[in-house]
């Protein structure tokens, strides 16, 4: 007792808060709720259980760290009950050289959402041939549920060695989903999605969209800082060109009271970086909705899994006392 108060006199002056640190975002309703215990209401989200809203965003493959990334986020998915998005598979899509980086259904689980990734270019490619084959061998050979396909016209325009698309990526999407029945996941790559791209997505059948939004890992700027100096000055302004994820939600929510949508299942990604962000955006969504993080989860999966673990742990907690305690203001809604 005396330690604890002790520590209470000596910290008291460092724990002091100013107005301009509070997070205005919701109400604290310390009287309704005892402290949380057990596990959070598992639930339904691409047609499997989740027993946490929280997706494992699509990261890179075909090396070697790659390879002890993916196994150890395939982990930390089957303990936590999250569903994964596997990085671009073009690695693997006609050579298995490195297909034990992405082959992660033996560890995740065949209870939770898996899917495969390919990107825009390549899927136009195969569709414009009329022949989907590879396609379909690659979601098999993987034992995925289906496929993200990630439209990322900025970042193959800046990318050196990039592929550029030959039609409106919205057609190719429509083409594909009339010759497969995998389910597929529709993402950006760190620009988000603006308004009339998104209708579009939502009159389609596709199982759900991620928003990969403005404020997290932005591949149009990576590929800009592969290049040179004078490309870096000349397109740099591009890179600052986007939709946050609190925008996207709103024209979300906007679009599903006013149309009939086929699409009703969202992963809000880019730029969340705690769990009251993710836990902020899923409620204030219309559509069932869980949060994506890319770059959270690599700084700890590329050290111990334990670390990983630790890191996934602390965002359940403060989950469970989120929805204890935290309600979203409704002048906000």
């Amino acid at each position: 007792m005396s330690d604890r108060k002790k520590d209470h006199i000596d910290l008291a002056f460092q724990a002091r808060t100013g107005n301009d640190e509070i997070d205005s975002r919701f109400n604290y309703e310390p009287m309704l709720s005892h402290h949380p215990s057990g596990d959070l209401k598992p639930f339904e989200f691409l047609r499997k259980t989740l027993r946490a809203p929280i997706w494992v965003s699509s990261m890179t493959g075909g090396t070697e760290l790659a390879g002890h990334i993916n196994r150890n986020l395939a982990r930390a998915c089957r303990e936590f009950g999250l569903g994964m998005g596997l990085g671009s598979c073009r690695p693997i899509l006609l050579n298995d050289e490195h297909f034990a980086d992405f082959d992660m259904r033996g560890i995740i689980g065949d209870e939770l959402p898996f899917y495969a990734n390919l990107g825009i270019a390549q899927l136009e490619e195969f569709v414009l041939k009329g022949d989907i084959s590879p396609v379909h061998r690659l979601i098999e050979k993987l034992r995925a549920d289906g496929l993200i396909i990630h439209v990322n016209p900025l970042q193959e325009w800046l990318q050196p060695e990039g592929d550029l698309v030959s039609q409106p990526p919205i057609d190719t999407i429509r083409t594909y989903l009339e010759m497969t029945s995998y389910p597929v996941i529709v993402k950006e790559v760190g620009q988000g999605i603006g308004p009339e791209s998104l209708r579009e997505l939502l009159r389609l059948p596709i199982e759900a969209i991620e928003f990969a939004a403005y404020g997290g890992t932005n591949f149009a700027k990576l590929e800009l800082l592969r290049s040179g100096e004078s490309k870096q000055q000349f397109y740099g302004p591009i890179s600052r060109i986007g939709h946050d994820a609190l925008e996207m939600t709103g024209v979300i929510n906007l679009i599903s009271k006013e149309e009939s949508i086929l699409c009703k299942q969202v992963i809000i990604s880019g730029g969340i970086t705690s769990f009251l962000d993710g836990y902020y955006l899923i409620n204030y969504c219309n559509l069932p909705a869980v949060y994506g993080q890319a770059s959270g989860f690599l700084k700890f999966a590329r050290n111990s899994y334990e670390e990983l673990q630790n890191y996934v742990h602390y965002q359940v907690e403060g989950l469970k006392l989120a929805q204890a305690y935290f309600r979203i203001k409704e002048s906000l809604r």
